[in-house]
C-alpha cells in the first residue's frame, strides 16, 4: 500500500485555488484493480487516467494492472474541472511504485499540466491564477508545460521548472529540482508598433478631439455617423492612445485572458485590450457566465476598450446588461455553487449610424427613412444606458478631396504623450490611479468657476438632463482641462462638455 500527496490547482472564475491530489495505490490479493476518482469531478477530470497510465507507458513507468487506484482532489466539496491535474495525477502513480520512487516532490512544488498520450505536457487554461495560488499557499516551486512557463514566470518568489515530458519531468525529480532548468520571464518589449496611427484618418478633427479626451479620462463615447465616415478606423486607433499598462493592470489582465485560454505570447500581456464583439454575440458571451462561468467580452477587455459597432443592432436586452458593469467596473455572477466576481474596468466605444439608412444628414445622398423610423431605430438604445456614455457626438461623411489628400494631423504617439500628464495630474490631485471620479470627488475636484456652473445647471433643466449626465458632463469637463494642464474648469470647458451631448440635444 502507497499514499502519495501532492499540490495542483484548480480555477473558479479567474481565480485560482490549491488542490491537493491523493493517489492511493494497493495490491489485491486476487481481481482486476480498478481506479476511481473523487473529489467532484468533471468528465474531463474523470476521463484523465485514461490519458496517464498510457503516458506512464510512454516513458516507462508503467503501473501494474492488479492495483486498486483512488484519486481524491481535496477539498473534496468544489468542484474540479479541465485537464490540469493529469500530470500531480501521475506523478503520485509514479511515486508510488517502489521502483520509480521519486524525490523533489513536495506540498512546497505545485504542478499543473495535461498529458498527452505519449507524456508530452500540454498547457492548461488559468496558469498564471494557478501560479498566484500556488504563491498564496507557501509554494516556492512549479511545474507546469513549456506553453504555459512563461506566465507563470511573472509571479515573484516562484521557481518555475517547465519540462517537455513526463519522462523529462520524472528524471527531474530523482536527480532533485536544485539542478532543473529554470523559467526566466522574457521581456515583451515594445507593442504599441502595429497599432494604426491616428495621423492616418484624414479630417475628422473633432472627433479626433473627442477621442483624445475619451483617452485622457477613460470616458465612453458613442460616435454617430453614416457609413463610411470613419467611425471604426478612429476606434481601433484608441488603444494607441491610452496610457501603457502598469504591471498590477497588466497582471490583471493577463489572468483573465489566460483563464479564457487566449493568450498568444508568452508572460504579462503589455498591450491593453481591444474587443469588438459582432452584434449577434449573446448575453453570455458578452457579460460571462454559462454552466462553468467562464469570463465575457465586457471582462476580456478590462483595463482596454470595448468596442461595440452598428450599437442599435445588439438586442436591448442585451445592452442593459452593460449597464452593471460600466458603473461599478466589475460584475457578479451567482450560480447554486457560489458567487463569481469577473473585472470590468474597460472603456466603452460604440458606433452607430444615424438612422436605418444610414443617411440622415449626408450631404449628397438622400435619407429614405421616416422620423418615426429614425426614432425607433434611435430608441433601442435607452437613456439610463446613454447616460453612462460620456461623449456621443456626430461623425459627418467627409468631402472626396479631403479623403484623397496625405495624411495630417498629430499622431498617436504626440496624443498619447499629452493623455499620460492629464492622467498624471489626475492621479495628484485625487490620490489614486483611477481616473475617473464618483460623484463626492467630482464635487471636490471640479473647481470650476460660477459662471460655468451656471451654464451647466441652465443646460440640465432645458435638456432634462438626469443627475449621473450631469456629473458626467462635469467629469469630461474636468478631464478637458487637466488635458490643457488647468487646475481650474472654464466656462468654455464646460460648454465644449456639454457639446459632446448630441443625443440628449436631439431629443434622444
Amino acid at each position: 500500500m502507497a499514499l502519495v500527496r501532492l499540490l495542483c490547482a484548480g480555477v473558479e472564475g479567474i481565480d485560482g485555488f490549491p488542490v491537493h491530489v491523493e493517489v492511493h495505490r494497493t495490491e489485491p490479493i486476487t481481481g482486476i484493480g480498478r481506479t476511481t476518482v473523487v473529489g467532484l469531478p468533471d468528465s474531463a477530470v474523470r476521463e484523465s487516467i485514461e490519458r496517464v497510465i498510457p503516458a506512464l507507458t510512454s516513458s516507462g513507468l508503467t503501473p501494474r494492472a492488479s492495483d486498486h487506484i483512488v484519486v481524491n482532489l481535496a477539498p473534496a466539496d468544489r468542484r474540479k474541472e479541465g485537464p490540469a491535474f493529469d500530470l500531480a495525477i501521475a506523478l503520485g502513480l509514479a511515486a508510488s511504485l517502489d521502483d520509480n520512487r521519486l524525490n523533489g516532490v513536495g506540498l512546497d512544488t505545485m504542478v499543473l499540466a495535461e498529458l498527452a498520450l505519449d507524456g508530452s505536457l500540454r498547457p492548461v487554461r488559468g496558469a498564471l491564477s494557478c501560479a498566484l495560488a500556488a504563491r498564496d499557499a507557501g509554494c516556492t516551486r512549479f511545474i507546469c508545460a513549456p506553453a504555459n512557463a512563461q506566465e507563470a514566470a511573472v509571479v515573484a518568489g516562484l521557481t518555475v521548472h517547465a519540462p517537455r515530458d513526463l519522462a523529462e519531468c520524472c528524471a527531474w525529480l530523482r536527480a532533485g529540482l536544485a539542478v532543473a532548468p529554470v523559467v526566466t520571464p522574457q521581456d515583451a518589449g515594445d507593442l504599441q508598433g502595429h497599432i494604426p496611427c491616428l495621423s492616418d484618418v484624414r479630417g475628422q478633427d473633432h472627433a479626433k478631439r473627442a477621442l483624445t479626451i475619451a483617452a485622457a479620462g477613460g470616458h465612453n463615447a458613442l460616435f454617430i455617423g453614416p457609413p463610411g465616415s470613419g467611425k471604426t478606423m478612429l476606434a481601433r486607433r484608441l488603444p494607441g492612445l491610452l496610457p501603457p499598462l502598469s504591471v498590477a493592470e497588466s497582471l490583471e489582465v493577463t489572468r483573465v485572458h489566460s483563464v479564457s485560454g487566449l493568450l498568444t505570447g508568452g508572460g504579462l500581456m503589455r498591450e491593453r485590450p481591444f474587443r469588438s464583439p459582432h452584434h449577434n454575440v449573446s448575453g453570455v458571451g458578452l457579460i460571462g457566465g454559462g454552466s462553468h462561468p467562464r469570463p465575457g467580452e465586457v471582462s476580456l477587455s478590462h483595463h482596454g476598450v470595448l468596442f461595440l459597432d452598428e450599437l442599435p443592432e445588439f438586442p436591448r436586452q442585451i445592452l442593459e446588461t452593460l449597464r452593471q458593469p460600466l458603473e461599478d467596473g466589475f460584475l457578479t455572477i451567482s450560480r447554486a455553487h457560489g458567487r463569481l466576481r469577473f473585472p470590468s474596468r474597460c472603456m466603452l466605444m460604440a458606433a452607430m449610424n444615424p438612422c436605418p439608412c444610414g443617411y440622415l444628414g449626408h450631404p449628397t445622398r438622400r435619407c429614405t427613412d421616416s422620423a418615426d423610423a429614425v426614432h425607433r431605430y434611435r430608441a433601442r438604445i435607452s437613456g439610463p444606458l446613454l447616460d453612462r456614455i460620456d461623449l456621443h457626438l456626430e461623425v459627418p461623411a467627409q468631402r472626396p478631396e479631403l479623403l484623397s489628400g496625405a495624411g495630417s494631423g498629430e499622431t498617436s504617439a504626440t496624443i498619447r504623450g499629452r493623455v499620460v500628464a492629464a492622467r498624471e495630474r489626475m492621479v495628484a490631485r485625487q490620490g489614486c490611479a483611477n481616473a475617473t471620479l464618483d460623484s463626492k470627488g467630482l464635487r471636490t475636484h471640479l473647481a470650476a468657476d460660477q459662471d460655468g456652473l451656471d451654464l451647466l445647471h441652465q443646460a440640465v433643466e432645458e435638456l432634462g438632463l438626469s443627475a449621473r449626465a450631469m456629473d458626467r458632463i462635469g467629469k469630461v469637463a474636468r478631464t478637458i482641462a487637466d488635458l490643457d494642464g488647468r487646475e481650474r474648469v472654464r466656462i468654455d470647458d464646460l460648454a465644449e462638455a456639454i457639446g459632446y451631448r448630441v443625443l440628449d440635444r436631439a431629443g434622444g
